[in-house]
């Protein structure tokens, strides 16, 4: 379908519910790989990071598995240097990670046994002081103060709407699972904003479809949209950055373009879901895809051939551009590692790039950025990421920016700022232009610092 055609069904859909002006395609979104074995397990992980760079990535996710980085009680809970904590490749990948230009994002997720009683890790702690307490633990550890690097993006609980993840879904034949999540999640974000206030921290982390119902014998899952209604119902204030979630296809072969019933979310009904969100949490609410792939044969032998997931690959990251809400795409994984991950890499176990990792590069180039809502009428404060530039220097170190402001091919400001490089990973300058009620703006900014480093960031601007 033509770019044009296909803005104008988005448009349609979230008119009635968006404010003049914020139903603009993003255009320009954080681009990224989630995959804990190529970055913090492999053999070598700095090879690996730099072929996510090439890609075009600008951020990595990973977990923070509290079962597995704290087995035993901690004696001193915040200190990060507690024997108990195992956190020596998380910290390797923090620190290392703004070497090739990449944020850090952290989903904080399973209970330890001590934490729960005994049980598995997808039943919640009994007392969520002690997750408040990990959550804060991490953030504080990776602020970007102390020489630890900086976590800049955070979540909690990875697919709380799966049973495998989060039990129980169900009392009897009643969905409880949001009303449980909303406690969890708000312990969680009290720590990390505890340990760094300057942190952005999403919501949900939604698996891609559910039952709505009990189903004996069958582990139990709440589809995504309903998952998220009944959270803003049970918690309507929730403070968070935006909602996370996975719109997989519920099978490889089917792509991008596959239709689901909604409430499901898939790449064709996420934004239908992006509207539903503002509706009922009463706000814009960005959405992170912070899962999304496709497995390929014959490593994988229901996956789809090489070529189908480059292509898929290309129409699954336009769509989320054109998408007036994502302001992030991960995909599953960079790599493929072994026979019990998931073959869905870019690059092969061996390292061989597969038609895909070409064509995400590509896309990255036109698409890798940020978006931003800013007032009309006024001069906008302008957030850039420069994660690279905190390699050699501390925060507070001054840093030059040179930016340009586009209306369309019309340029409409130029000018020059000198701020100071902030503890996560950004600068802030206002950029000396009254935006048009309405209208969008492409602001680049080639950025510097005293020792002749440089990076160049794109930030779309909707007014």
């Amino acid at each position: 379908m033509p770019r044009p055609v296909r803005l104008a069904l988005i448009a349609l859909v979230v008119a009635l519910a968006a404010p003049a002006g914020s139903v603009q395609a993003a255009e320009r979104m954080q681009i990224g790989f989630f995959d804990d074995p190529s970055f913090r397990w492999s053999t070598d992980p700095v090879v690996n990071l730099e072929s996510a760079r090439r890609a075009g990535a600008s951020i990595i996710h990973v977990l923070a598995d509290w079962s597995q980085i704290a087995e035993t009680r901690p004696s001193y809970a915040l200190n990060g240097n507690d024997p108990a904590y195992n956190l020596s490749d998380l910290d390797t990948l923090v620190e290392t990670a703004p070497r090739y230009d990449l944020q850090v994002f952290v989903t904080i997720t399973g209970a330890p046994k001590w934490a729960n009683g005994g049980r598995t890790s997808n039943v919640p702690p009994t007392n969520l002081r002690h997750l408040t307490d990990f959550a804060r633990m991490l953030a504080t550890r990776y602020n970007g103060k102390y020489g630890d690097g900086a976590v800049t993006h955070w979540s909690i609980w990875n697919e709380p709407n799966l049973e495998l993840f989060l039990k129980p879904q169900f009392r009897g034949n009643k969905i409880v699972s949001p009303s449980i999540y909303a406690k969890l999640y708000l312990a969680g974000y009290r720590g990390i904003k505890a340990g760094n206030p300057l942190a952005r921290v999403a919501v949900g982390q939604t698996s891609n479809r559910g039952r709505d119902r009990p189903v004996r014998g069958v582990s139990g899952s709440v589809a995504p949209a309903t998952f998220a209604r009944l959270l803003a119902k049970a918690a309507p204030k929730l403070p968070f950055d935006a909602w996370a979630t996975h719109p997989y296809p519920t099978e490889p072969r089917l792509g991008p373009n596959q239709r689901v019933r909604y409430p499901n979310v898939t790449m064709t009904t996420i934004g239908r879901f992006g509207a539903d969100l503002q509706n009922w949490f009463k706000r814009r609410v960005p959405i992170w895809i912070t899962e999304y792939a496709q497995q390929t044969r014959p490593e994988y032998p229901f996956g789809v051939p090489r070529a189908k997931q480059a292509a898929d690959a290309r129409t699954a990251l336009r769509m989320a551009a054109e998408n007036p809400y994502i302001e992030m795409f991960v995909w599953f994984v960079l790599r493929d590692s072994s026979d019990k991950t998931w073959h869905s890499g870019l690059l092969a176990r061996n390292g061989s790039k597969k038609p895909s990792y070409n064509i995400c590069a590509v896309e990255a180039t036109k698409l890798s950025g940020q978006t931003q809502v800013i007032a009309p009428r006024k001069q906008p404060k302008i957030k850039v990421i420069a994660p690279y530039l905190t390699w050699f220097n501390r925060p507070g170190a001054p840093v030059g920016v040179t930016y340009r402001v586009y209306e369309g091919k019309k340029l409409v400001a130029v000018g020059q700022a000198r701020p100071r490089l902030l503890a996560d990973q950004t600068i802030l300058f206002v950029a000396k232009f009254r935006p048009t009620k309405g209208h969008s703006y492409r602001l680049t900014a080639d950025l510097n610092d005293v020792n002749g480093q440089r990076t160049q960031r794109t930030v779309m601007l909707y007014a």
